[in-house]
């Protein structure tokens, strides 16, 4: 078992952030390496506590992880389309940012049936994607010929909308947990931006939120307290930003290039990180649970 100290940059937080910070944990390979692609991507744990992510055997297949080294082939995806995000809807389907059909995908999980939510030849990808309470997601799309990128809103009817256009390369999205700010990251320029989430699906007050100084953004997840965790792709870490915008910790990983992370476990306080080109997923305990992991929670309860 490969195990990385969590390095601790910040001795403390204010209350107000919910984020306890401890002296030391420990992150460790929750699969072997190689078990799934060297393309990994795109973490998301379902209702009943299964970890999904893309590109198990081979590009356009979602792999199923229902415990420690216990991985298996879900689902192929049609052909032509590659996922590179997954995430759940509040009616319990799952979504894929299809990246090579310039799609987002739907797929009943019980039936394991695959139908196209929004499909625009516009969109350079999607690369990830984030989902509201009311269904609207939201799509990062970059370009990464010239290091520019597009923000995409498509609602549960499968009608897409341009939100944004002429941004560095949009990747890691992400919604707070009450839904009013939207995160959106620039990979390459290293940039985190903010928006105000309007009742129409609209954005408007956008704001540098965070600016890092060197290395790769990924993609991003926020606990219930509203914690914003990034994938750094090339540090090996993942950093968490408070509400207020600032750096509270640094997790240490054992690979360099996470992709994405997501929350699940018992409790939602397990953090998973997909590692591209070393093909695992690696775990940490975390002091909150994952914000998605709540909702999907409480949404599953409602429709029993």
């Amino acid at each position: 078992m490969k195990k990385s100290l969590l390095i601790i940059l910040a001795s403390c937080l204010s209350a107000a952030t919910g984020l306890k910070v401890t002296a030391q944990t420990v992150s460790e390979d929750w699969l072997a390496e190689n078990t799934f692609t060297q393309g990994i991507e795109g973490p998301v744990v379902g209702p009943d506590g299964t970890l999904y992510a893309v590109n198990f055997a081979r590009e356009g297949t979602i792999g199923a992880v229902n415990n420690k080294n216990a991985a298996q082939l879900w689902l192929e995806l049609p052909q032509g389309s590659t996922g590179n995000a997954l995430r759940f809807a509040p009616d319990g389907t799952m979504l894929v940012a299809d990246y090579t059909g310039h799609n987002i995908l739907r797929i009943d999980p019980a039936q394991k049936t695959v139908s196209t939510l929004a499909h625009n030849p516009e969109m350079h990808q999607p690369n990830d994607i984030a989902v509201a309470d009311n269904g609207f997601v939201y799509a990062s799309d970059p370009n990464w010929t010239d290091n520019t990128g597009q923000l995409w809103l498509i609602k549960p009817d499968g009608a897409t909308r341009l939100l944004e256009s002429d941004m560095g390369t949009t990747n890691g999205i992400e919604l707070s947990p009450d839904g009013h700010t939207l995160y959106v990251n620039e990979s390459v320029q290293r940039i985190v931006w903010a928006y105000r989430v309007n009742a129409d699906g609209s954005l408007d007050h956008k704001r540098e939120f965070f600016r890092f100084t060197d290395y790769g953004l990924d993609g991003m997840s926020t606990d219930t307290q509203g914690n914003l965790y990034i994938a750094r792709y090339g540090a090996g870490e993942i950093a968490v930003l408070t509400p207020q915008g600032e750096l509270a910790q640094t997790i240490q990983l054992t690979g360099q290039h996470p992709t994405n992370i997501t929350f699940g476990g018992p409790d939602g306080k397990r953090a998973f990180v997909t590692m591209q080109k070393r093909g695992t997923i690696e775990s940490f305990s975390n002091a909150l649970p994952g914000a998605d992991w709540s909702k999907l929670q409480e949404t599953a309860k409602q429709r029993r």
